[in-house]
């Protein structure tokens, strides 16, 4: 049973919230952190319920919405997130309430809301969807594991359709503990030349993506998501990759494209510069985190791309790493020229290519590792 993306939405760092275009007007920041451009709320939540939501609840909502518009369906069949940190604004405010009061007369809203389910709640509770609700809290691998779900009820035949989405937010406090762990830079960095900083650390980032997933066919799906594959600590990436592809009766050289979770950090980058100078040697590679910031369910992001990609028919130019001059798919050889980039790239070859088959492979602290296979339907 083919499986495919019927739409899709996002509220990230950059203007890819019912955009017209595609990644084609870019925001430069500089700092350690990116923070999600929100959209108008008020058209997707009555004003009233806005103000008890919190940062993440609001994302979340919208981009759900946004993505059941973009399909034409009023209630999907089930609604399943992954997340890893939750709402984290809601527990901070709980957990200083309780110290600031003593533990004495302490509001319920905080701590109601401060539960890692409450995005896939609220958007059921606002659409009246009384099917199956589920959210996944698997750190790294927490939008693979909502995702794997939507999958197995789709082939299952329990649903018609699945909305999906990861959703994750950056507060304060959790930023300044996970700058102090390591996880982010401690000196600003532009954010469009973030893989040219050699140091520790990398960008933070929070966004909320969504898919409405289906096993029906139309002309108006934005891609086919053929595989997912989930690892913990793998003792050979490589090995996984190629394993993986055969699976689907596939090999390196039948994709197109090959999107990495690179994020600027030396010793997170290890990883995927040793598989582009071995496995994806002669695969063009493109990379996103310079535009989205580091999350645990930054991989819905590039799946976001991915399905664009896929539908538009062009690769834009700000996420390219490595071009490679040739046709694959008319079966001409590549060529040994290729052009290794930083930050805003321009090269056309790149942007004018029209992948069919995409493979994203992102890991999170090299612990949590994850691969998915788009096609062009």
């Amino acid at each position: 049973m083919k499986l495919y993306i019927r739409s899709s939405a996002c509220v990230s760092p950059q203007n890819t919230f019912n955009h017209e275009g595609f990644l084609d007007d870019i925001v430069e920041y500089t700092g350690t952190r990116l923070k999600a451009i929100e959209p108008d709320y008020k058209l997707f939540i009555d004003p009233k319920q806005i103000r008890r939501m919190s940062h993440v609840i609001k994302m979340g909502v919208a981009a759900a919405k946004q993505c059941l518009l973009d399909a034409d369906i009023e209630m999907p069949g089930a609604i399943i997130t992954g997340t890893a940190f939750g709402c984290m604004e809601d527990t901070v405010t709980f957990l200083t309430r309780i110290v600031e009061q003593q533990e004495e007369l302490l509001p319920p809203t905080a701590f109601i809301q401060s539960t890692h389910n409450t995005v896939a709640a609220q958007v059921a509770l606002l659409l009246k969807c009384h099917s199956y609700n589920s959210t996944f809290v698997h750190k790294g691998i927490s939008f693979e594991s909502a995702l794997f779900d939507a999958m197995m009820m789709l082939k299952e035949q329990d649903a018609d359709n699945v909305l999906v989405g990861g959703i994750e937010e950056m507060v304060d406090t959790s930023f300044k503990v996970l700058t102090r762990l390591g996880l982010y830079k401690r000196q600003p960095v532009s954010n469009l030349s973030l893989f040219a900083t050699s140091s520790k650390g990398t960008i933070g980032g929070e966004g909320a993506s969504f898919f409405l997933l289906t096993s029906k066919y139309s002309t108006g799906n934005l891609a086919e998501l053929t595989g997912l594959k989930i690892l913990y600590k793998p003792k050979s990436i490589e090995d996984s990759i190629v394993s993986f592809l055969k699976s689907h009766s596939l090999t390196i050289d039948h994709i197109d494209l090959v999107i990495t979770g690179k994020n600027g950090d030396i010793k997170n980058d290890e990883v995927y510069e040793q598989l582009n100078g071995s496995l994806f040697k002669n695969t063009p590679i493109a990379n996103y985190k310079h535009l989205c910031g580091e999350y645990p369910v930054s991989s819905s992001f590039a799946l976001w791309i991915a399905a664009n990609i896929l539908k538009r028919g062009v690769v834009p130019g700000i996420v390219g790493e490595r071009i490679v001059i040739g046709d694959t798919n008319n079966g001409d050889s590549l060529s040994s020229k290729t052009s290794q980039v930083v930050g805003v790239i321009t090269n056309n070859d790149f942007a004018t290519t029209s992948p069919k088959t995409i493979l994203i492979y992102n890991h999170y602290q090299n612990k949590y590792h994850s691969l998915m296979l788009v096609s062009a339907i």
